[in-house]
């Protein structure tokens, strides 16, 4: 049905409304589409606030009860009635503008037991009815910076010349080695095997298959012959964390760069950190200010703070140094050779260098077999870059392009060699210096509006125990 944007009325400055291809005069009577966001009374005039979902900002709708008796908009006025008003535009000093009503249309009645009827729900409170929350302020702000920020992620790459590539969902291999793939299968719940490979060759794909972790290895077959590629898309992970940064269900975005080292991709991800927050600061100016006032306070200046400084970079030897010299006690010990954790890297951001690192050669022990060798022979090109708040947000790394000290690699960890057959022929036809990354979309969500719970970024969140 025709009718005028709500986001089109409060920034549209001419006289005439463009909205859905129609053209409309915005001193006639205009349609105007949403849901009852709020309602009220006074004696002479009743008050909608409606929302379509175009905008933060709610229009007013002026009801005058002289001319349209309480039997004509009552039942209008519930919460979460979707109406089509007919109305003039009026300019209002408090609300910019407000909708003058000329006629009604309820398009969907809401019964009493509708559950937003306050102004205010908790966070937790709105988990459990994921398939509503969306109609409030918090969730419209969420998804329409979600959708800001998934844009300026391709613009980013397309800009700078990568390639999008898809890669496989369902996948035999685990990329990361951590064994916390979900299985995926047709056999029946009672389907009977000897054997492990003979219950998987009555499956599908007559072998074992799963839910994709990463798209890294097929992202560096694709790039090995296109240069530079980008994967952004679904991953999914078995991981018994029911934390606030932890999902069974996320979406990845994992460039790989041919003829580039750890320097080279560290520079291209600091750039990308940086355009990404400044595409999103630029284009979500209501949504940001929500933000700031629910809670997120310094959010603007933290996000200005990493467009204009430059990263720092510090050795993961050197860091640990720091850790253990800061005279702080740590819930868990630091020492060479340990992974660090969220305390210690937040401490390396928020108190020694007071923005984003670039934490980097990480010992070869606990990190993934593709990541490339040093001379050293105890540590890897890799690295990971922590920022305020949050602490890690993208893993890096330099992929090893020796084949033999690859396959050492691998034989190391007991990984079946034929299993990887394909990924080792990039090593074996041509292979060249390559590097490449990934950054956990909601994590950097999380990062740029302040949300606290990676469950609160995406629409239906998958968690331990939670479908």
């Amino acid at each position: 049905m025709k009718h005028v944007d709500i986001a089109v009325i409060f920034n549209c400055p001419s006289k005439e409304y463009v909205s859905h291809g129609q053209i409309y005069d915005m001193e006639g009577v205009i349609p105007v589409c949403g849901w009852v966001r709020t309602s009220r009374e006074s004696k002479n005039v009743a008050f909608l606030e409606i929302n379509d979902g175009t905008t933060l900002r709610n229009l007013q709708v002026i009801i005058d009860k002289e001319k349209f008796p309480r039997p004509y908009y009552e039942k209008a006025m519930p919460v979460g009635t979707s109406v089509c008003v007919y109305g003039r535009l009026v300019r209002s000093e408090r609300n910019g503008e407000e909708l003058h009503m000329e006629s009604l249309e309820i398009l969907g009645e809401c019964p009493q037991d509708f559950p937003l009827q306050k102004k205010y729900h908790t966070l937790e409170y709105l988990r459990t009815i994921p398939h509503l929350r969306p109609r409030t302020r918090y969730f419209e702000a969420v998804l329409r910076v979600r959708s800001t920020l998934s844009y300026a992620i391709h613009h980013y790459f397309r800009y700078e010349g990568f390639t999008y590539v898809h890669t496989p969902i369902i996948t035999g291999s685990d990329c990361e080695g951590a064994g916390e793939m979900f299985r995926v299968t047709t056999n029946a719940w009672d389907a009977k095997g000897e054997t492990a490979e003979e219950y998987y060759r009555q499956d599908f794909f007559g072998t074992k298959a799963g839910l994709t972790v990463s798209g890294q290895l097929e992202g560096e077959m694709a790039a090995m012959g296109l240069g530079r590629i980008y994967t952004f898309g679904p991953t999914f992970r078995a991981e018994h964390s029911n934390t606030t940064r932890h999902a069974a269900e996320f979406w990845q975005i994992e460039p790989e760069v041919c003829f580039a080292d750890l320097n080279d991709i560290m520079d291209i991800a600091e750039d990308f950190i940086k355009s990404i927050i400044e595409d999103v600061i630029g284009n979500c100016l209501d949504e940001m200010e929500y933000f700031e006032s629910q809670g997120a306070k310094g959010l603007w200046d933290r996000l200005n703070s990493v467009v204009h400084t430059s990263f720092a970079r510090v050795s993961y030897t050197d860091a640990i140094d720091l850790l253990k010299r800061s005279g702080k006690e740590f819930r868990y010990p630091v020492d060479w050779g340990v992974d660090l954790q969220t305390e210690h890297e937040r401490y390396l951001t928020e108190e020694v260098f007071k923005k984003p690192v670039f934490v980097t050669d990480y010992p070869m022990d606990i990190k993934a077999f593709y990541m490339k060798q040093n001379p050293d022979g105890k540590t890897v090109a890799a690295t990971d870059l922590l920022v305020p708040g949050i602490g890690e947000i993208i893993g890096c790394s330099e992929r090893e392009a020796d084949y033999n000290k690859l396959a050492a690699a691998m034989e190391k960890r007991g990984m079946p060699l034929e299993a990887y057959r394909e990924y080792l022929d990039t090593r074996r036809y041509g292979s060249v210096p390559h590097s490449g990354f990934g950054l956990g979309f909601e994590r950097m969500l999380m990062y740029v509006t302040g949300v606290q719970n990676i469950r609160d970024t995406l629409l239906f969140p998958r968690t331990v125990g939670s479908l």
